[in-house]
């Protein structure tokens, strides 16, 4: 630190300290931007040197760095909003839709008793005790019927569309458009 910052520093610390959490209301806050105010006094001691009031030109930097602190928080908030999850009722529709216009036509493709079963089980919140009432088999086979529904599904997707996997089976981000269904 040169003479001339630290001189300010030893005289106007305190007081920018005060200024900057007057308008922030936040000590750590303060102390951060009154750290960002010492380096721009450090990197602009030769502009300062010059200046015609000190104390006016570094209230200056005081205030226009707690103004970039407010601007940065507006900015992140911003960001922050257009990113926010999605709403209950927003993923609902979201998986309503996806179900209707892409898992639906597989499903269709599938054999009569899957396509009851994954139907009522997966989209009619039917449990599987009482689609095996239904449908008058055991609970055992209603259980049965739906897992195979689901594998004879994921055939169905994964032949329209080849989409890479893991070694454990789970579907891998891809750029790529290797879907021929649509």
């Amino acid at each position: 630190m040169n003479d001339l910052t630290e001189n300010i520093w030893n005289d106007f610390h305190k007081e920018l300290k005060n200024f900057i959490q007057k308008k922030v209301k936040d000590e750590n806050i303060a102390n951060d931007i009154l750290q960002d105010v010492f380096i721009k006094i450090i990197d602009n001691s030769d502009k300062i040197e010059k200046a015609t009031s000190v104390q006016n030109y570094i209230y200056a930097i005081a205030r226009n760095a707690t103004n970039d602190h407010f601007r940065n928080i507006v900015r992140n908030t911003d960001i922050e909003n257009k990113f926010l999850p999605f709403t209950g009722e927003e993923t609902q529709s979201l998986n309503t839709t996806i179900a209707e216009c892409c898992i639906k036509p597989f499903i269709k493709q599938l054999p009569d008793k899957y396509q009851v079963a994954l139907t009522k089980s997966e989209f009619e919140n039917i449990s599987q005790k009482d689609l095996a009432e239904q449908l008058n088999i055991s609970y055992s086979g209603a259980k049965s019927r739906v897992q195979r529904g689901k594998e004879k599904l994921k055939e169905l997707i994964l032949a329209c569309c080849n989409f890479p996997s893991d070694s454990y089976g789970n579907l891998r981000d891809t750029e790529d458009e290797n879907c021929s269904c649509t």
